[in-house]
């Protein structure tokens, strides 16, 4: 494949149609641009796609450009969204945008990527946003989707709202990018961009679009909110247990978005394994993928308890009462969840003890009884419980 094949390959639009071509053709390095704004802490494979198709243009010898949306993630985008977005703390914001730095440097080349936070121009005085926002009309905002559904249906629109493309746009006039990536659902924002470049007498990009990734249900977009994702940094094991739900008729999706390859020929439970052993060694060392597919075998289909499950004191154990144990409070502590979500699982018979089910009334038991027995909650996630 030539290098713009290699480009071109799986993405949803490369518009104005010809003029990456053209660009391609100076033969000078390219500025591409991602821009994210850090309202979650962590990345999935959704956000793999472009992450990859950013890291063939890095292969190529064009400069990447990511930018973190500090300033914008202030506003919210409202892109495929039919409500207003809660507005994060300046906290939260900063947190969640040095864990998706380390998070994207899994895909991307640190030392050639170029991060800029776009309050570095964003945060700018008002004569001169002021003069930004002079350059666009309502009526081009209004043409938004997003906004023309959420008004014919009376839901309010922000001018916050009104506001993020017109600061989106903003980024690729600061920086002068060539190019701009993201997903479908960003394709406005993009296309927009260019009308903020033309305003300021900037070379206007090109943009690439790439598919939404589904999640595993297969159905919806991948979405930590909707339960559906595969994080990169979830354990091996949750890895490759999670690949291996995704439904059949999505797996040509999956291997054409994050692995840039045809489905293989072959029995489609053979070619899901393939796919999760080689995503959880991309993102785990190499020969993980081997492991966590044993470590599934033994407690999918063989139904056994894994050699190597982590033990627990109960003397340091949460919920640990004189001589009881409250189980809620225990899972809560060991496995990272809330007590009340600890309650609904032992409720639908999804904690086990030495294999059996706990039964849904017995939230309190005696410490002596649980001494070297293996708590099982879901179908993943095991430890041993270990008496004083």
């Amino acid at each position: 494949m030539t290098d713009l094949e290699i480009l071109h390959r799986g993405t949803e639009e490369v518009l104005p149609e010809g003029t990456l071509e053209k660009q391609l053709a100076e033969g000078q390095p390219l500025r591409v641009k991602l821009g994210i704004d850090p309202t979650a802490p962590d990345i999935h494979l959704g956000h793999v796609v472009v992450l990859t198709k950013l890291a063939q243009f890095q292969e190529q010898g064009h400069q990447v450009v990511l930018i973190i949306g500090d300033y914008t993630a202030r506003v919210g985008d409202p892109s495929g969204r039919d409500t207003q977005r809660p507005i994060l703390t300046p906290g939260e914001i900063d947190a969640n945008a040095k864990t998706f730095q380390d998070q994207a440097f899994k895909v991307l080349d640190r030392d050639a990527t170029e991060v800029r936070f776009n309050s570095e121009w964003l945060d700018m005085p008002l004569d001169e946003l002021f003069q930004l926002m002079g350059k666009v009309t309502v009526a081009r905002l209004l043409e938004r989707d997003d906004f023309t559904k959420r008004m014919k249906a009376d839901q309010p629109i922000s001018s916050l709202e009104l506001l993020y493309p017109i600061l989106q746009g903003y980024d690729s006039v600061a920086i002068r990018s060539d190019v701009e990536l993201g997903g479908t659902d960003q394709t406005f924002n993009l296309l927009f961009a260019r009308d903020i470049q033309r305003a300021y007498d900037v070379p206007e990009q090109s943009i690439m679009t790439m598919p939404i990734l589904p999640g595993i249900d297969g159905v919806r977009r991948m979405s930590k909110s909707l339960g559906n994702y595969v994080g990169v940094t979830d354990p091996p094991e949750e890895m490759f247990g999670k690949l291996m739900r995704i439904p059949d008729e999505v797996m040509g999706t999956y291997y054409e978005l994050l692995l840039a390859e045809e489905l293989p020929d072959s029995p489609p439970v053979e070619a899901k394994r393939a796919l999760a052993r080689r995503i959880t060694d991309r993102f785990h060392e190499h020969g993980a993928g081997e492991a966590a597919e044993a470590h599934f075998d033994t407690v999918h289909v063989a139904h056994e308890v894994p050699d190597d499950i982590p033990e627990l004191s109960l003397a340091e154990a949460d919920g640990v009462n004189g001589g009881d144990v409250h189980l809620p409070a225990l899972i809560a502590g060991v496995f990272g969840m809330s007590s009340s979500e600890a309650r609904r699982l032992i409720a639908q018979g999804g904690v086990k003890l030495d294999g059996e089910s706990v039964p849904a009334e017995s939230l309190d038991l005696p410490a002596g009884e649980l001494g070297g027995r293996v708590l099982q909650v879901g179908k993943r996630r095991f430890i041993r419980l270990l008496t004083p």
